[in-house]
């Protein structure tokens, strides 16, 4: 057989075997969200186009950003605690921002928070998220030992205390401030100003660079504390720094749309059956774009097909809930 023929063969074989299957998984996942983005921003487009594109393409950035930071913080969360189940939900994080949105309304009044503009309503909800995750995160791991569990249980009795001061609090509103505060609390994505979006995506963009350069360093973290200790990684500092950067996304999507409770448990979840593989350079953009596929195709679905006839994101937490009894039944079957 000529050399060439052999060479080649060796070359083509090193190209098939370069482009693995999540490798391909993914190309298709892209090309699927691409068609959901285009879909989305051409479909009826007649009338004002400016203005048409203008609007669409603020709801478009704001699902982009609310896929990435609810489907990356889940799944980091969901690395560091080794558990599939886990969201940070669980340290009460929605529950503070309900409690927040509850007490300004409460103490300042609607027409009170005018005064802060929406930029600085923004920042103020999601430095008191940081500020809130800081103090539990120093106060429990500054320790060289990390005890997750503690962590885990501290966050649950928070998230309590926040939703049972809110419910009181909101029992004692006028019915026209409830009627404010239920339009606060509830997550939509139409509502996000072009500042809010720009200063989000600033923040969402630094924080996605820190996390691909930790890509590797999250492949050994997932393998267990004795195992990423063994193969000398700083297992307390980098849990320490993987905590705050959740707490940084989920502040910034829960102060840009509301709490979603369970977005981040379903792409998760399907991006692990979907990419086939557990390595973080795979898994990291196969979440972002199963979420971009989830937010913009059932937007689309929701408004071509059932003409509004629901709201995207109680759809998406009854799904979402739903997949998250179902892991707790099988886990507590095996």
């Amino acid at each position: 057989m000529p050399v060439n023929s052999l060479s080649s063969g060796r070359t083509g074989g090193a190209v098939v075997r370069r482009f693995s299957l999540p490798a391909r998984r993914l190309l298709l996942l892209t090309l699927l969200a691409l068609l959901a983005i285009i879909l989305f921003m051409t479909i009826n487009l007649h009338g004002n186009i400016r203005y048409i594109l203008l609007h669409r393409g603020q709801i478009l950035a704001t699902m982009l950003l609310v896929a990435f930071a609810s489907g990356v913080a889940t799944l980091l969360f969901q690395t560091v605690t080794n558990n599939r189940i886990l969201t940070p939900a669980v340290m009460g994080l929605e529950a503070l921002f309900i409690l927040i949105q509850t007490a300004m309304i409460f103490f300042v009044d609607a027409d009170g928070l005018r005064v802060l503009g929406i930029t600085g309503k923004f920042i103020c909800e999601s430095l008191l998220l940081l500020l809130f995750s800081l103090l539990l995160y120093r106060w429990l791991l500054h320790r060289n030992s990390v005890n997750l569990h503690q962590v885990l249980l501290v966050g649950l009795v928070c998230g309590t205390l926040f939703r049972s001061l809110a419910n009181l609090l909101q029992r004692l509103l006028s019915p026209g401030e409830f009627a404010i505060l239920q339009s606060r609390i509830f997550a939509t994505f139409t509502r996000a100003a072009p500042e809010i979006i720009a200063l989000a995506a600033a923040i969402v963009l630094l924080v996605a660079m820190v996390i691909w350069r930790m890509r590797f360093t999250l492949d050994v973290l997932a393998l267990g504390r004795n195992s990423a200790l063994n193969l000398g990684v700083a297992y307390p500092q980098k849990v320490m720094v993987i905590l705050l950067l959740v707490s940084v996304l989920v502040a910034v999507s829960t102060a840009l749309v509301g709490p979603l409770t369970f977005l981040g448990l379903l792409v998760v979840n399907l991006s692990y059956q979907l990419i086939g593989s557990h390595r973080h350079r795979y898994l990291l953009p196969g979440v972002v774009l199963t979420g971009i596929i989830a937010l913009v195709g059932g937007q689309l679905i929701l408004e071509r097909i059932f003409n509004m006839a629901g709201t995207l994101s109680v759809v998406i937490e009854f799904t979402g809930g739903a997949l998250f009894l179902y892991l707790l039944l099988k886990k507590a079957s095996l």
